[in-house]
C-alpha cells in the first residue's frame, strides 16, 4: 500500500484499465450492485477530503500530505436495494433472503462484492505499476456520499487512492510485522 503519492496525473487510459479490472469481480447473484465514483479533478478531490477527514489531520502535513497528493480517488459505492431486488427473483427463492430487510441479511453481499471489486482494482494498479491504498473514511459515509451527489441508500466501504508512488514512502506497522505462514493459517480437516 502506497501512502506517499506524486501529484502528477495518471494517464486516463491506464485508470480505465485498472477500473475495468474491478468490473470483473464476482457478484452475488450477478446483481452487479457496485458502482465506482472516480474523483480525478482537484476540486472534487478537495471536496472529498473536506467531507471524509478531520481538518487537523489534513493540516498535519506528513502522511496526510502524501496521501492527499494522490491524483485519483476511487470510491466503491454499493447499493443494497439492488441485491434485495435480485434475491427477490424466482431463481433465488431458495436463498431465504427474499423479502428479508437488508439490515437482517446474515452476510451483506453488497459489501462483499464491493470488497471484491476493490481487491481487483488494487491488484490491477500494482500490475500497472501504480501505487494504491485502500483506506477508511474518518467522516460520516452518508455525509460524504450526499456531499458528492451520490443518490441515497448507497453504502461506502472506504476509498482507494491511486497514483504514482514517490519516495520516501513511510514505513508503517504492516511492514514491520511478519506475514503468517501457510501452516499458521490453513487448518486441514480439523482446527
Amino acid at each position: 500500500m502506497t501512502r506517499n503519492f506524486c501529484t502528477s496525473p495518471v494517464d486516463a487510459a491506464l485508470v480505465d484499465r485498472v477500473l475495468a479490472a474491478a468490473l470483473r469481480a464476482p457478484s452475488a447473484g450477478f446483481a452487479q450492485g457496485v458502482d465506482l465514483l472516480v474523483l480525478d479533478e482537484p476540486e472534487r478531490r478537495a471536496r472529498f477530503w473536506e467531507l471524509a477527514s478531520d481538518p487537523g489531520w489534513r493540516a498535519s502535513g506528513g502522511r496526510a500530505a502524501g496521501l492527499m497528493a494522490a491524483p485519483v480517488l476511487v470510491l466503491p459505492v454499493a447499493e443494497p436495494d439492488t441485491y434485495a431486488a435480485r434475491y427477490g427473483e424466482a431463481d433465488k427463492a431458495a436463498s431465504g433472503l427474499a423479502g428479508l430487510e437488508t439490515e437482517r441479511w446474515p452476510v451483506p453481499y453488497w459489501l462483499v462484492d464491493a470488497a471484491f471489486a476493490v481487491m481487483l482494482l488494487l491488484l490491477a494498479a500494482e500490475d500497472a505499476g501504480l501505487g494504491s491504498l485502500f483506506f477508511r473514511l474518518h467522516g460520516d459515509p452518508d455525509t460524504v456520499l450526499a456531499g458528492l451527489g451520490v443518490p441515497p441508500r448507497r453504502c461506502l466501504i472506504g476509498a482507494v487512492a491511486l497514483g504514482h508512488p514517490t519516495v520516501p514512502d513511510p514505513r508503517t506497522s504492516p511492514s514491520r510485522r511478519g506475514r503468517r505462514t501457510l501452516d499458521d493459517v490453513v487448518h486441514r480437516e480439523r482446527w
